[in-house]
């Protein structure tokens, strides 16, 4: 049985808060500095790390990565998840512990990382390439293809100083992924690009996955990204990164269910009933509780990860709504630009229009929910007539993720659309 490609063993990562290192830069300055204060320097050798002004980025971090394998690091901002790639990367000792990665490793961090700025793009190119341990020929058969992806050949020979943070992320991402490392290592720096290259950019993310690319696949990968869609597609395990401590390696699926659920999609994670709402006089909450469940009849499961075309369930506690009149209730599905684009109405669709009561729970089937990858949020109204008893701009958070429902193994992105329709071309 092959050894796996990555293991992280009680990884730990501390930081002392507002402590500022000195950097002097010659051994006559340092050696003037130990003299004039000694006791200073010696304290630096028996330092405390669990004093109080210590931050732990990580804390016991244990796990594997397979050969091939692609694992998602999904977490909130400060999560420990930079850190963590970092300390991969080897651009960053940490405090305990060992990683030990089994291969050449390709790092896609921060915008510039691994790039002389003095150097040209094209002198880059090789720079990188020599440190993966790949001769020049091996460089020089992948070159063309490189600046083809990047889309920089015209200032190829510029010193990257002078280039875009955008054109810094092309190079950057044609050298990675173009050469041959056995492991790669992203971080969120694909949304410096434009809409247009992150598409480009997952595409060839999922070529690399799937062994449609040059290299034939293979590679181990692990990828942070804010974006559920792009690690649904292509990740086949997730890790949370959370305070600074790593979940098991979970499915997909469960992993972004459980993040979601969490909170950590962007929501406030509120429950519903404690969520801000406009209401048309002071009242207690009408709207109580919000449930969603995928899947069909008895084999549902509540969640807020909603596969492409799904069938789905929605279940509305109401209560305290004994306004005389007739009244309907609306749910909305509202993309990241807060725009609607689905709204499932009481009588539109069912032609239900009920009387006010102490307590009720309204159910909508939706038979498929042909919505395109991304992250929504929900919306719900109460209205007697045109007059809106209660609105819930943020009721919850859902995620839609990928699934082949067209046969090609592809989908349109939130980005491209809004929904993905069926259709035949000739």
């Amino acid at each position: 049985m092959s050894q796996p490609a990555i293991t992280v063993e009680g990884l730990s990562k501390a930081y002392r808060i507002g402590l500022k290192e000195q950097t002097t830069g010659t051994f006559k300055d340092n050696l003037a500095s130990l003299l004039k204060e000694p006791g200073k320097r010696l304290r630096r050798f028996s330092e405390n790390w669990e004093a109080e002004d210590t931050h732990w980025a990580l804390r016991d971090v244990s796990f594997e990565v397979g050969e091939g394998e692609v694992v998602g690091l999904i977490g909130r901002n400060g999560a420990g998840k930079s850190t963590l790639l970092k300390v991969l990367s080897r651009i960053t000792e940490p405090t305990h512990g060992r990683a030990t990665m089994r291969g050449r490793v390709s790092s896609l961090l921060e915008v510039g990382t691994g790039f002389h700025p003095e150097l040209t793009g094209r002198e880059n190119v090789y720079l990188n390439g020599a440190i993966l341990g790949m001769k020049r020929r091996e460089i020089n058969e992948k070159f063309d293809q490189i600046v083809e992806f990047s889309e920089v050949g015209k200032f190829l020979d510029t010193p990257v100083k002078r280039y875009s943070s955008g054109m810094y992320v092309r190079l950057a991402f044609a050298v990675a992924s173009h050469l041959d490392p056995q492991i790669m290592i992203v971080d969120e720096v694909l949304a410096v690009g434009d809409a247009a290259f992150q598409k480009k950019c997952l595409g060839k993310m999922n070529d690399v996955v799937h062994g449609t690319d040059s290299t034939g696949g293979g590679r181990t990968i692990l990828f942070v990204s804010h974006q559920m869609d792009a690690v649904a597609s292509l990740c086949s395990s997730v890790i949370i990164v959370d305070g600074g401590r790593v979940s098991e390696k979970l499915p997909t699926e469960v992993g972004i269910e459980r993040y979601l659920g969490g909170g950590g999609g962007g929501g406030n994670g509120l429950p519903l009933i404690e969520r801000p709402r406009t209401q048309d006089k002071p009242r207690p909450p009408i709207f109580t509780d919000l449930r969603m469940f995928v899947g069909a009849g008895d084999e549902a499961n509540r969640t807020t990860v909603v596969p492409v075309g799904a069938p789905v369930r929605f279940e509305i506690d109401m209560r305290d709504f004994n306004d005389s009149g007739n009244l309907t209730a609306a749910l909305a599905v509202c993309n990241e630009r807060n725009q609607r684009v689905a709204l499932f109405h009481s009588e539109y669709h069912s032609g239900i229009v009920f009387k006010g009561a102490d307590a009720k729970t309204l159910t909508c089937h939706v038979p498929s929910l042909p919505l395109a990858p991304g992250d929504y949020h929900l919306q719900l109204v109460c209205a007697d007539g045109f007059k809106e008893l209660e609105r819930v701009e943020r009721a919850a958070e859902i995620s839609v993720t990928f699934r082949d429902v067209l046969g090609t193994g592809k989908v349109p992105s939130s980005k491209q659309s809004s929904v993905v329709l069926a259709s035949s071309w000739e």
